[in-house]
């Protein structure tokens, strides 16, 4: 990409941003984008298809972050838990709001109150039900190693995921700084945390 695209695209990524984030994905303009960044209509089509697709290029980053945290974190619970046949506790969804989404925290609160009419418009649901998919994976996996896990429907398991995750992203909606999200968060961890434990066996 030359230079010059290089810094246009920059240009309309900040353009595009200020744009959702003051009127949200269904108010937002292209012709306001593209005044915003100092293009014409042409010349702003030349760097998305179309207004949903301007969106999707400022937060589908932000999505495969929490993604690929998530998996990780996932993949070293089954790894402990097939090697050693226990479950430590490890790393937390706290360490995943200091560690991915507050070094982002722009990104997600435009997921989080920006997003309606997009594929993104129920976010923390979709949350909430992929953390649900993956502890059903190890739940089984746990009680083969002879922990004792607590019998719970997926019903319930969703309203405790829903609980915590909403939670979690409650100080970035709020524009909570980081260190006053963190001491919330703490608190939130505080609370949940002896009940995931009971819950899995610790």
């Amino acid at each position: 990409m030359p230079k010059d695209k290089t810094a246009s695209h920059v240009r309309v990524m900040a353009a595009a941003r200020d744009e959702f984030m003051e009127f949200g994905f269904e108010k937002a303009s292209m012709r306001r984008v593209g005044e915003r960044c100092g293009l014409t209509a042409a010349g702003l089509y030349r760097h998305c298809r179309d207004k949903e697709d301007l969106f999707d290029q400022l937060v589908a980053p932000a999505i495969e972050r929490l993604r690929s945290w998530m998996d990780t974190h996932l993949t070293k619970y089954l790894t402990t838990v097939r090697d050693e046949g226990n479950l430590k506790w490890q790393d937390s969804w706290i360490d995943m709001m200091r560690e991915v989404v507050y070094p982002h925290v722009e990104d997600y609160r435009l997921l989080l109150t920006c997003a309606s009419g997009t594929k993104y418009k129920s976010f923390l649901h979709d949350l909430t039900q992929t953390a649900q998919e993956q502890t059903l994976q190890y739940l089984p996996i746990l009680r083969q190693k002879g922990l004792s896990i607590r019998e719970i429907s997926p019903a319930a398991l969703h309203l405790l995921f829903s609980a915590y995750v909403t939670a979690l992203f409650e100080p970035v909606i709020h524009r909570y700084s980081l260190d006053e999200a963190m001491r919330c968060l703490e608190t939130v961890e505080a609370f949940f945390l002896p009940g995931w434990k009971t819950l899995f066996g610790f």
